[in-house]
């Protein structure tokens, strides 16, 4: 009878210890698990730069660049949109090719002057300071990023964010972690100036540095839809501050409809990128489990490169051939490892070429290629979906190239018009299931 008891009051015990356990009121992600409220929602990757290498001519201009360190005693302040809201934010910073450790002295977030994109004015009343474990500044070590402390910040969806970063050190290398491909402006200059609501005399830049990644709190119901891709998903040819490239676009497309308000849309493309090679930045098979699966709620995936494999490889038949079932094979690996997290995966075609240099070819080789390719992602079943961007946009009288009025002047690069029909292309329905 003792025995039993003691077992009754062992179980109790037990028991007490794992309902403390699941009632804990606090998580060290700010997610405090005894507020129902709170512990409902989750975090959603709503903004999102591909980091990348700074080539030389994209490293920040004189005299923020040295002979040995970039950024020394230097105020970034930078615009990003987001796409899905929340009312509590958390930013990421890359460290991913630095040669050294990144020392951030602070950091602030804010809305821009008038809710614009690219502009160097803040605001008024609107800045918060920005925190690391609890501290004003933090050192991102090298070849990793860092995450911030949750920030009570309203953010409504499609709302530009002003970040503004301050290095009173500078990184002590001549590697640095940027987004080249920013078509937005950000602006530097000496001096901590991250509490300034205006940086009068600041230098321009094109650029984003440093900052990779903004999160924020969402209800259970918020996913979001990845996009792997290249320059025409990095806007080539869109408008700079504009905000027009094709995610953009879904992305608005999106919010106007109940059933998909839901959607965050992060773009991880990059000017040269390629699935198979390293190029500007990692390839895509490279880069995958950095830039989508470990990405916040991300449940689909669009897969819209290639053109990059083609265009660089070369223009015979036995070299086409082969990066042509290389892409196939890449796709394939992409598409395995992203189900294993739950992730549906979209195939978009590959636009035409006809016309630009240097990748059409006057034998034709890299449009057999790419009709091998196509005819792979419209016809094998092995995407959750098919996304005909090619269809959307090619020439039906010539349909190994672009419409006339829907390119940029180079027959591979669209126009914000161009960037609206690649939007239009995705049916809404297939993300109204996430």
């Amino acid at each position: 009878m003792l025995g039993v008891c003691v077992l009754a009051l062992a179980l109790i015990v037990a028991s007490s210890a794992v309902v403390a356990l699941v009632r804990s009121p606090h998580r060290a992600d700010g997610t405090g698990a005894g507020d129902t409220a709170t512990s409902a929602r989750h975090w959603v990757n709503t903004w999102s730069a591909m980091p990348q290498l700074t080539e030389p001519h994209n490293m920040p201009p004189a005299p923020f660049t040295g002979d040995r360190a970039v950024l020394v005693d230097t105020t970034l302040r930078q615009t990003v949109r987001v796409t899905t809201g929340g009312d509590r934010l958390r930013l990421r910073f890359s460290n991913a090719f630095g040669g050294s450790a990144l020392p951030l002295t602070a950091v602030r977030v804010a809305l821009p002057l008038d809710g614009r994109a690219g502009v160097g004015a803040i605001e008024p009343g609107t800045s918060r300071p920005v925190t690391f474990s609890g501290r004003r500044s933090t050192t991102v070590p090298v070849g990793a990023q860092v995450v911030s402390d949750p920030l009570d910040f309203a953010l409504r969806p499609g709302t530009n964010l002003t970040v503004t970063a301050y290095l009173a050190e500078g990184q002590a290398s001549l590697a640095l972690t940027s987004h080249p491909g920013s078509r937005t402006t950000s602006y530097l200059l000496h001096g901590d100036h991250t509490e300034d609501a205006d940086l009068s005399g600041a230098t321009p830049t094109n650029h984003w540095y440093l900052l990779s990644d903004v999160e924020v709190l969402s209800r259970p119901a918020t996913t979001a839809v990845a996009v792997l891709g290249d320059s025409l998903t990095d806007g080539r040819g869109s408008t700079t501050n504009g905000n027009n490239r094709w995610p953009d676009q879904l992305f608005d497309r999106l919010q106007r409809q109940p059933g998909t308000r839901h959607i965050a849309v992060v773009n991880q493309a990059a000017g040269g990128n390629r699935v198979l090679n390293d190029g500007l930045g990692p390839g895509a098979l490279a880069r995958l489990d950095r830039d989508v699966l470990a990405h916040s709620a991300v449940g689909q995936l669009i897969v819209f490169e290639g053109v990059n494999d083609l265009g660089t490889a070369e223009a015979t038949p036995a070299a086409q051939q082969r990066v042509a079932a290389d892409l196939i094979a890449g796709y394939e690996q992409i598409i395995v490892r992203a189900h294993a997290q739950g992730i549906r995966v979209y195939g978009a075609t590959l636009l035409p070429f006809g016309g630009n240099t240097p990748y059409d070819d006057a034998a034709g080789h890299r449009e057999a290629a790419r009709q091998t390719v196509n005819a792979w992602i419209r016809g094998s079943g092995r995407f959750d979906a098919v996304l005909d961007f090619d269809r959307a946009v090619r020439d039906p009288a010539d349909p190994s190239r672009l419409l006339s009025g829907l390119h940029d002047g180079d027959w591979l690069h669209l126009n914000p018009e161009g960037y609206r029909l690649l939007a239009e292309a995705v049916p809404a329905r297939l993300l109204r299931r996430g």
